[in-house]
């Protein structure tokens, strides 16, 4: 249960063709997510603020992820995790990455800063205070860059069922090859009304938490803004999920069905 939880508060705060013209996301943004195990148990919650900063001089969008355990499932196992991603206002590739969490009593505390021209990640680990630089793909992101960056890079007018969409992404002084399916589209029944959404599938690595390699899914609304509204784990045991459940800050209409 604690792993899965685990790598739900990840992926949250932590989606092939190029791209929309116009952005999907702007500085003020600001996402809500409740989690629930096997749709009665609230399990914890995430927020996601899109921030603006400098970093070198150069404009960046500053995005701060938290994630939380609460009621029951806090009462044996807390997770508090922060994490954060300065990333290019134009090219959407990161300059820098922060991930600082406590899960358990297990407690990391890493900074890594990313040299974009000469594909070098410097990785400082604040905990034990040693660093090192690790070798990267082009243009690699971070795990919460990566999802701003696929929100503007998705062209839906090209995706056909069972498209994979590939990133390069490095997180935790590895680097690793992220893929995502695409399913076709679903209207899902929200607390704010209907909503048409694309419907993807993270791959995953099967064994004692997830049945398969397909166990994910996850629901992005078919607007312009391509928010998170749904992401739903299938588990050995039971199944968590991670609904969107408040928001503000939006570039663009959310359009509801009612």
């Amino acid at each position: 249960m604690k792993k899965v939880l685990l790598i739900l508060v990840s992926f949250i705060l932590c989606n092939a063709s190029i791209a929309q013209t116009e952005s999907a996301f702007d500085t003020g943004e600001w996402f809500k997510f409740k989690m629930s195990y096997s749709g009665w148990a609230k399990a914890g919650e995430a927020t996601l603020t899109v921030n603006e900063d400098f970093i070198d001089g150069k404009p960046v969008f500053h995005v701060v992820g938290k994630g939380e355990t609460t009621g029951v499932i806090s009462w044996f196992f807390k997770v508090k995790d922060r994490y954060e991603s300065y990333f290019d206002k134009e090219k959407l590739v990161p300059y820098r990455f922060i991930r600082d969490i406590d899960e358990g009593g297990h407690t990391k505390n890493i900074e890594i800063n990313f040299d974009q021209k000469n594909n070098k990640a410097h990785v400082y680990n604040i905990k034990h205070n040693t660093r090192k630089v690790i070798d990267t793909k082009p243009n690699v992101q971070d795990m919460v860059s990566t999802f701003y960056y696929l929100r503007n890079k998705l062209d839906v007018s090209k995706l056909k069922v069972d498209d994979e969409i590939r990133t390069d992404m490095f997180f935790d002084g590895e680097n690793y090859g992220f893929k995502i399916k695409y399913l076709g589209k679903e209207t899902l029944r929200t607390a704010f009304g209907k909503v048409e959404c694309l419907v993807f599938r993270p791959y995953v690595m099967a064994g004692r938490v997830f049945k398969e390699e397909e166990s994910l899914t996850l629901w992005v609304s078919a607007d312009k803004n391509r928010i998170p509204i749904r992401l739903k784990a299938d588990l050995a045991i039971g199944s968590l999920r991670a609904d969107l459940e408040a928001f503000r800050g939006l570039k663009h209409q959310f359009e509801i069905q009612f």
